[in-house]
């Protein structure tokens, strides 16, 4: 454990959250079991003990204040930046809080775990510095929705500087992950590929399905894990048909259709 000491502090999660989805306005403070569903991410990711703070970077819209008085409510500070350049927006706050290693938090997946964000994150203090980035995105096994990055500040910094694209500056970390010649990457695997299960929320069909699982699961294990999901769909298969079925990562995959047409690579 010696080698934990000479990773650089603070290990800071950063929520990406704003009310202006396209798909479902105002999905972040929806609610689940009583709760706001940013009110249980920031819950989740918490229970890492291996997490040093946990930030919520959003817009300076005026329509992301509700959200800014929830992160306060609850106790969490606030970075408000760019609604376009999201990398700008996510580079300030992790400045802002003298983050060194940051770890990526999108604010409508519900199901995010802490106990995978705790091996992940222990793996990554272990190793340190053998890695720029290391995610469980790079080669999909886990649910979609379970995703989460890791990496450091100076990849951050790097992309920041140089990605031009769009879509690079939207969703923060392509300029990094595509680049395995200039980054050192990482790709954390499940022991069983679950990557075709969608658990994020991104329609009403998938908020349905969330509610439905928290209803079930929240009351009596607040801080339920993946293989509690996959036991409840398991003794109740109807569930699993709640969520839309659209393609993974659907967001960044329109993103660059928009600039590169309909025959864009995806990741």
């Amino acid at each position: 454990m010696a080698a934990l000491r000479l990773v650089p502090r603070p290990v800071i999660g950063i929520v990406q959250a704003r009310m202006g989805s396209t798909r479902l306005p105002g999905k972040v403070l929806e609610p689940l079991a009583g709760k706001s569903m940013l009110a249980h991410i920031l819950e989740r990711m918490a229970a890492c003990p291996l997490l040093d703070g946990l930030v919520v970077a959003t817009t300076t819209l005026p329509e992301d204040d509700a959200l800014v008085e929830e992160s306060q409510r609850l106790g969490y500070p606030v970075y408000r930046g760019s609604s376009e350049d999201v990398l700008d927006r996510f580079y300030h706050a992790a400045k802002t809080f003298q983050a060194r290693t940051i770890v990526r938090i999108t604010a409508d997946d519900p199901f995010k775990d802490p106990g995978l964000l705790t091996l992940m994150l222990r793996f990554w203090l272990e190793t340190y510095p053998a890695w720029d980035y290391l995610s469980n995105t790079l080669e999909p096994t886990y649910p979609e929705g379970l995703d989460l990055e890791i990496f450091t500040f100076e990849a951050l910094a790097t992309a920041w500087k140089e990605a031009v694209h769009p879509a690079d500056r939207e969703h923060v970390t392509p300029y990094i992950w595509k680049r395995p010649h200039r980054f050192r990457l990482f790709s954390w695997k499940g022991p069983v590929n679950l990557a075709h299960l969608r658990w994020t929320v991104d329609y009403p069909e998938d908020l349905a399905f969330a509610r439905a699982v928290y209803a079930r699961l929240y009351p009596h294990t607040p801080l339920f894990t993946m293989e509690d999901i996959l036991a409840l769909l398991e003794a109740e298969p109807e569930l699993a048909r709640l969520p839309r079925r659209v393609p993974r990562n659907e967001g960044y995959l329109k993103s660059l259709g928009q600039e590169e047409g309909p025959h864009a690579a995806g990741n």
